[in-house]
């Protein structure tokens, strides 16, 4: 029972006297920092996440577009952040008093001694923060230059959508180089001095990124020949997707089935590529049936063609046709093709007609065969089998073959 009474004491020089940071002696205690800081932090946090919930919880419910409410929210989150940093910054100026200013400008004079040197350039840890700013403006830039010449320029402009694209991308890197080179030349980096560094580094790390610098070139060719452009529907290898983005390094597709395929460009320049609307989204979609050879073939070919004008996806003016593909063992294959507007409902399209083709040879009586063999056996007398005793592409057995499998 002593030693808990005196443990308070064996306590107090540590929970009480001044903190010390190496040679620094800092104006707080442990208990000062706990008490004025941290809980006081711990505490305005879960209030403003409360006071989050509650704000956004009231934004979904109103009967407004779901644009608006998203911008909602995310002006919410960014108040509640600020209203953090500004906490942090309250605290710690009520923690360290009339030291802060002498703080603030240690901190400055720290972080501000150069480690790096080259002609007149010299690099510190704020040099290197003020980087992160650049490159966000940087892309921040190219992307309101981008939307400018596209609302602007190009509605005097008579292009395509492949050319259209090739130039909007073309800008929008340029106007992210000008503003990057612009962007550190401000915060003090010369980037003429750096060249040489640039270049021995360049040297050694090339050959750890031969395969970055060949998919940033290829990215490159890619929005120059452009051999596919946002928004195509490819095939790559056995996977169908809409391209979504095309960027330095690679190329983001999305699958029919939602899911996203992450492309290097080097591949892409390099291999053979399925493009459904390289000129043109209109393609002719193709659908096979077999019909058993008792069926009227032009009253199937009738049959297909109507299913083919009747399809929702078809590009008006453009006829649907058939072909007589083979004759297969079970019955004759047959093809109907239907222009449709865009390639990207190849698959919707596909099962429309499909299961309007089984029902419109349901109602007409139009068998569909499946796998089947007849077998006749012939008897003993010598003699030619006359041609109504078989079908085409049946198999004539003999009676000596099915001798040990018949029973007597």
């Amino acid at each position: 029972m002593n030693e808990l009474v005196e443990l308070p004491p064996l306590l107090s020089p540590f929970l009480l006297e001044p903190m010390r940071l190496g040679v620094l002696d800092l104006p707080f205690s442990p208990l000062q920092l706990v008490l004025e800081f941290f809980l006081p932090l711990l505490l305005v946090g879960a209030l403003l996440r409360i006071v989050f919930l509650i704000l956004r919880g009231f934004i979904r419910e109103l009967a407004i577009a779901d644009p608006i409410k998203e911008r909602a929210e995310r002006w919410t989150h960014r108040v509640t952040r600020l209203a953090w940093i500004t906490t942090i910054f309250l605290l710690a100026s009520r923690l360290l008093g009339t030291e802060m200013v002498r703080w603030i400008s240690f901190a400055v004079k720290t972080l501000n001694q150069p480690f790096f040197q080259s002609g007149g350039t010299s690099i510190s840890v704020v040099t290197l923060l003020l980087v992160i700013p650049v490159f966000y403006f940087a892309g921040w830039f190219s992307r309101i230059t981008r939307q400018s010449v596209e609302q602007g320029l190009m509605r005097h402009l008579n292009l395509d959508a492949a050319r259209a694209f090739s130039l909007l991308s073309v800008v929008r890197f340029a106007a992210m180089g000008l503003a990057i080179v612009v962007g550190l030349s401000v915060i003090g980096i010369n980037l003429s001095s750096l060249a040489v560094l640039f270049g021995v580094l360049g040297i050694g790390v090339g050959f750890g990124l031969q395969d970055v610098v060949a998919n940033s070139f290829a990215g490159i060719i890619i929005i120059l020949t452009r051999p596919i452009k946002e928004g195509d529907r490819i095939l790559v290898g056995s996977l169908e997707g809409t391209v979504q983005q095309i960027k330095f390094i690679h190329t983001i597709v999305n699958t029919v089935t939602n899911e996203t395929l992450i492309i290097p460009n080097s591949e892409i320049t390099s291999t053979a590529m399925h493009n459904y609307s390289y000129n043109d989204l209109s393609i002719l979609l193709l659908n096979a049936v077999q019909v058993s050879y008792s069926s009227d073939l032009d009253q199937v070919g009738e049959v297909l063609l109507e299913v083919g004008r009747r399809c929702p996806f078809a590009v008006p003016g453009k006829e649907p046709l058939y072909r007589v593909v083979s004759f297969d063992d079970s019955g004759i294959t047959l093809r109907l093709g239907t222009w449709i507007r865009d390639a990207r409902e190849r698959m919707p399209a596909s099962s429309w007609c499909n299961l309007e083709i089984w029902r419109a040879f349901r109602k007409e009586g139009i068998e569909i065969p499946f796998p089947q063999m007849d077998v006749h056996v012939r008897s003993g007398v010598a003699g030619p089998v006359s041609p109504a005793d078989s079908s085409p592409g049946e198999p004539e057995v003999s009676p000596d073959s099915l001798q040990g499998s018949l029973p007597e």
